[in-house]
């Protein structure tokens, strides 16, 4: 079986080399770092560009990312693929996590976890992901977040565990 021509669809992804952004964002504040990328003055990471991901707004200890799901992002079976929850998910808590540090310091997701309550179709609209701090501490932070549609009704949510890299602080054990 051959795929039908007519059927084949396109998308074209443009985004920025992503090193001097990061290299800007290591001088700035989380908080200062993300608001940077929200007006424009910093570019993205081109994972926003690839899942078409963006940001809405960002204050310490909490952001807010949204996506408009659509059929680039389906899967087999006809919905779309847990990866975009996960992946809004993920970066909500991280950067809610990063909103809170200061300049020169970093963190990294140890382990996160995922509870997909209903699925996504480029029916659903927009949705927006929601992530809040719960604790930041010297080395370790957690966070959570809610994926919503602009009804409020919950698609997943999700918890994570970050690590977090502090200037000056000792390294190892």
């Amino acid at each position: 079986m051959s795929v039908d021509e007519a059927a084949v669809r396109t998308r074209t992804i443009t985004w920025h080399d992503p090193m001097p952004g990061a290299k800007a964002g290591a001088r700035m504040s989380g908080l200062d770092y993300l608001r940077a990328m929200a007006s424009g003055d910093l570019p993205p990471p081109p994972i926003m560009a690839t899942m078409g991901i963006g940001m809405q707004e960002a204050q310490e200890g909490r952001v807010v990312f949204y996506a408009d799901p659509d059929e680039y992002h389906y899967n087999p079976i006809g919905v779309v693929h847990g990866g975009l929850a996960a992946t809004l998910l993920d970066t909500a808590m991280a950067c809610a996590v990063h909103s809170t540090l200061p300049a020169g310091a970093g963190y990294t997701t140890l382990e996160f976890k995922v509870n997909f309550v209903r699925p996504l179709t480029r029916d659903t609209g927009r949705v927006l992901c929601e992530g809040v701090t719960i604790h930041v501490g010297g080395r370790v932070a957690t966070a959570e977040a809610r994926l919503t549609d602009a009804e409020g009704r919950l698609y997943a949510h999700a918890t994570t565990t970050c690590m977090v890299f502090r200037p000056g602080a000792e390294k190892g054990g």
